[in-house]
């Protein structure tokens, strides 16, 4: 997959079939019109174009508002969208000034003048332009033209799969990470580096890396215990994770701490990429180190459990 930042230099792309929108997550809903795209493109031998936009709209539009949390970064989603067979994907710079475009000067500069689209593919609910003025009528109105086609994946056809970022989203800080995993097709995941923490794990018998993610607009599960799978740059492993305030050992800071079992390398300071499977438990207060110990014992075991019966999906 060819990755373009921007329209202006884009060179020639074969019988574009484009689409376009946020896509974060890049849910069952998003595969279903990737899948559209890719195979309309093969039937005209041509190659498939994902236009999206990067800041997020509304990290640009309304600043002031810290509320926004995405279910993926933008490197995320690019290594998505290539696992779904895109050909190119164009990240547009979402600014003031890009905001203000007409949907008609978006189609001509943008689908006409710099990608040469010839076949277009939207969403039932798809829109464009300043003040998202431009949706299906303007494209179908349009797109004669400028000499493409426009194909609506219809609400029926969107609405029976019943997903949506923001279902996904809801899912995930109620800590139903099963239910978000179902939507996405597979675990939802995070990134960070690994930093020392408190070492009160150690202590416990069960040493923990401090995961810490730099995005802070990215959405990070609902705090309690998870079994999850631990992937590195060579390796992917078993492993229990808790995100929270540990109030048993008087934290005053949420953290994610994963325990990844049968390992003892060094790996401060090393990425490494989360992928949530199942929640065990909400995080609670222990009357005592003990209790905590006990418990922890026993999350091992079910964590363990529920990993061995997991298929891997991606």
């Amino acid at each position: 997959m060819k990755i373009h930042l921007g329209t202006e230099k884009i060179e020639e792309i074969k019988n574009a079939v484009v689409t376009s929108g946020t896509f974060d997550g890049v849910h069952l809903g998003h595969q279903k019109i990737l899948d559209r795209v890719n195979r309309l493109a093969k039937s005209i031998d041509g190659e498939s174009v994902l236009i999206t936009y990067w800041p997020h709209p509304r990290l640009v539009l309304r600043p002031w508002d810290n509320s926004l949390q995405l279910l993926s970064t933008f490197p995320e989603k690019a290594n998505l969208l290539e696992h779904y067979g895109i050909d190119h994907l164009i990240k547009i710079p979402f600014t003031h000034e890009f905001a203000d475009m007409s949907p008609e000067d978006y189609v001509r500069i943008i689908l006409a003048e710099r990608i040469s689209t010839k076949k277009m593919v939207i969403g039932y609910d798809h829109r464009f332009g300043k003040d998202r003025s431009g949706g299906l009528p303007e494209l179908q109105r349009l797109a004669p033209t400028y000499g493409f086609e426009v194909e609506e994946i219809s609400r029926q056809d969107i609405d029976e799969i019943g997903i949506s970022s923001t279902k996904t989203r809801r899912a995930l800080e109620s800590g139903e990470v099963a239910t978000a995993n179902a939507f996405l097709g597979r675990p939802y995941s995070i990134s960070g580096v690994v930093s020392r923490g408190s070492q009160n794990g150690r202590k416990l018998g069960y040493p923990t890396a401090n995961i810490r993610i730099k995005e802070n607009y990215k959405l990070i599960p609902a705090d309690g215990v998870y079994a999850v799978k631990v992937c590195s740059k060579y390796k992917k492993l078993d492993g229990m994770l808790n995100i929270g305030h540990r109030p048993t050992v008087g934290g005053d800071h949420k953290t994610i701490e994963v325990h990844i079992f049968e390992f003892n390398d060094d790996i401060y300071d090393a990425e490494i990429s989360i992928q949530f499977i199942e929640r065990v438990r909400e995080e609670q207060k222990f009357e005592s180190l003990d209790h905590l110990k006990q418990q922890l014992k026993q999350d091992e075991k079910e964590v363990k459990a529920i990993l061995v019966n997991y298929k891997e999906t991606l």
